[in-house]
């Protein structure tokens, strides 16, 4: 089992080659565990994402750093004419994710491809919506992630990031500190082999961008009418802003 430093203490490619090898091996148990430990918020959360987008042009979905799927599956339930493609950089996500696809018999639907946030391989203005769930805390530069996802979207179009964050200073923050540092590692040692991959994503969530500094950096990269939307307390927030 992988010991992983501090994120604050990696360097850029070394938080791209552990975010790799985390998610290689948690695949087959990564959505058991997002339902346990988020106690099936993370099916709410996204359900508020897809209840947010807006298709009015193009009627196609982009899902960055997709992993298994979710999101883009949730998509194409809710808004029946849309086309969905989805990108994650790790293979075995996306291989799990395409079996997903397969199961609900909606391969005509949802196109899900191995591909990098930072450089989508999509013309501009390809899409009405593009989205990030529970995935920009791991990439490195960010603001190239968004800029990518504004610039495959047409003007008017949605740029939205689903992320974990932390509540405001308080009862909540305190009680999520000590879940984060204090229960869920014992958690996870329970049900997966690599249990040191879940102390590198309570790192990464206590070390993301506060809501105003996010948004000052989707305002940085040319977003407009940018939101944050705190859900469960704070516990994530849903971003969104307008090309």
């Amino acid at each position: 089992m992988n010991k992983y430093p501090s994120v604050n203490r990696m360097t850029d490619d070394q938080r791209i080659g552990i975010v790799r090898d985390i998610f290689a091996t948690i695949t087959g148990r990564y959505d058991f565990l997002n339902r346990l430990l988020s106690g099936r918020r993370d099916v709410a959360w996204r359900k508020r994402t897809v209840s947010e987008m807006n298709f009015f042009n193009t009627h196609r979905f982009l899902d960055v750093a997709t992993g298994t799927g979710d999101l883009a599956l949730d998509c194409a339930r809710t808004y029946p004419e849309v086309q969905v493609s989805g990108i994650d950089f790790v293979p075995e996500m996306v291989s799990f994710g395409q079996g997903k696809v397969s199961a609900e018999q909606l391969k005509d639907r949802v196109d899900l491809q191995v591909g990098d946030g930072t450089d989508i391989k999509h013309a501009n203005n390809s899409f009405d919506v593009s989205a990030i769930a529970f995935g920009i805390r791991n990439i490195p530069d960010k603001e190239k992630a968004l800029s990518e996802m504004m610039r495959v979207v047409v003007p008017g179009g949605q740029v939205m990031v689903l992320e974990l964050t932390t509540p405001e200073p308080g009862f909540w923050r305190s009680t999520y500190s000590f879940y984060l540092s204090g229960l869920l590692p014992k958690l996870t040692r329970l049900f997966t082999k690599n249990s040191v991959a879940y102390n590198y994503l309570a790192d990464s969530i206590m070390n993301f961008p506060t809501r105003r500094e996010f948004l000052e950096l989707m305002t940085a990269v040319g977003l407009k009418e940018g939101r944050a939307i705190p859900l469960t307390f704070g516990v994530c927030t849903l971003y969104i802003g307008i090309k």
